[in-house]
């Protein structure tokens, strides 16, 4: 991320909720910097977000882009306990790890950790969550402080080293898994013809060149933007 792109993401709302067409605030920076999308896509910075964004860019003030939502007060999810089923789909869908529960288990909200990014409304199989208004009739910046998307964006960033960091060890225990059966593959099959050993042999020998190579670009640094 170019500087011009970390002056952006600086002072956009890091609510996380990808209204504005990109997956999350700093990718949403990055195309602004990059003039690749405008100022008046982000809901929750609402009509002070584009001034603040318009004094960083040097670009036109605009009014909002409705096409992305409207600007409007801060919410919470809230999840109806009588009828949560523990599905875990929206504790995935949040991005700053602001519900918790476990499988099966009954889910809650971390209030003060919640964006209202409405990102797990829609995951919701029993329809159980529900946005509560907490900010009365403060809107936009008005309704979120400095420190609140501060706050957001670390916990963003902290659940994308936990994942990055689960996804690794999950494709570790696989490639583990196939090398020990690749290491005696007849004593881990119910074919005995060599011909379907070999051929089974080389679908290993061909996933795990691949898991190696995912991870050998994963670990490559990221290019600077121009």
């Amino acid at each position: 991320m170019n500087d011009l792109a970390r002056r952006i993401d600086a002072v956009l709302p890091q609510t996380q909720c990808t209204r504005c067409g990109y997956p999350d605030c700093a990718r949403y920076a990055q195309a602004i910097a990059s003039q690749q999308a405008d100022i008046n896509q982000c809901p929750p910075g609402g009509a002070e977000g584009i001034v603040r964004l318009a004094a960083i860019t040097g670009q036109p003030i605009a009014p909002l882009n409705t096409s992305h939502g409207i600007e409007g007060p801060l919410t919470v999810a809230v999840i109806d306990e009588n009828w949560c089923i523990g599905c875990t789909l929206c504790i995935k869908a949040c991005p700053t790890d602001a519900i918790v529960g476990s499988n099966k288990r009954m889910h809650t909200v971390i209030e003060p950790h919640c964006t209202g990014c409405e990102l797990c409304l829609p995951v919701c199989p029993v329809d159980c969550i529900a946005l509560e208004m907490v900010s009365g009739e403060r809107t936009g910046w008005q309704a979120w402080t400095d420190t609140q998307a501060e706050q957001a964006r670390e916990r963003y960033r902290q659940r994308q080293q936990r994942t990055a960091r689960e996804s690794v060890e999950h494709e570790q225990r696989l490639e583990a898994k196939a090398e020990m059966k690749l290491a005696d593959l007849a004593a881990h099959s119910q074919h005995t013809d060599p011909a379907t050993l070999n051929q089974k042999r080389s679908v290993i020998e061909a996933a795990l060149a691949r898991a190696r190579a995912r991870r050998e670009a994963a670990a490559e640094p990221e290019r600077p933007a121009e």
